[in-house]
């Protein structure tokens, strides 16, 4: 390599969609396990509720375009009233958290699709240390809470910023280089 010449980078191209195979969900529920249990010993073994048979599961898969790829990052949401959505346990796997288009893409499809689903107000418990983020994506904390023995803001996102994503299982694709 020459000195004018740069190193060349590898593209991360991450597919932010709705789990919908078999394997997807089992992949964000390992990924929910790893995080919530095993790194931040929030459960003890599982984290699945009565949540989960209600929820759809999106998820954040690394790889190559029309391969299995890898389930690296995960948020649940739900109905729970009519036109009330909540989202719950996003997680991205350690290697991945520095990559802020991970998160907040599964954020971005959350919303857009309980949008797109008629929701009117948006909901989520969020841990204290992610609310900076939420907050730069247009969401309100409305009041701190203690959930599962640590601080959590009960936060409400601004749907005027969350156009409706109908095609949540097409989903959309994140490219950049990798770091």
């Amino acid at each position: 390599m020459s000195v004018m010449e740069a190193p060349v980078r590898p593209k991360l191209t991450v597919r932010i969609k709705q789990a919908v195979s078999q394997a997807e969900r089992d992949a964000t529920r390992s990924l929910r396990r790893t995080v919530f249990c095993e790194e931040q010993g929030l459960f003890n073994g599982d984290d699945i509720d009565p949540t989960d048979a209600l929820a759809l599961s999106l998820a954040a898969i690394v790889g190559a375009e029309g391969g299995p790829g890898e389930v690296v990052g995960t948020v649940r949401i739900h109905q729970a009233e009519s036109r009330i959505w909540w989202g719950s346990r996003l997680a991205v796997a350690r290697p991945f958290r520095r990559q802020a288009d991970i998160g907040t893409g599964l954020i971005k499809l959350a919303v857009g699709m309980a949008h797109a689903r008629g929701c009117r107000t948006f909901l989520a418990y969020v841990q204290a240390q992610n609310v900076v983020m939420f907050e730069q994506l247009h969401w309100l904390a409305l009041y701190e809470i203690e959930v599962h023995g640590r601080p959590h803001y009960l936060m409400r996102a601004d749907l005027s910023y969350y156009p409706p994503i109908i095609d949540g299982e097409t989903g959309f694709l994140s490219t950049r280089e990798d770091a």
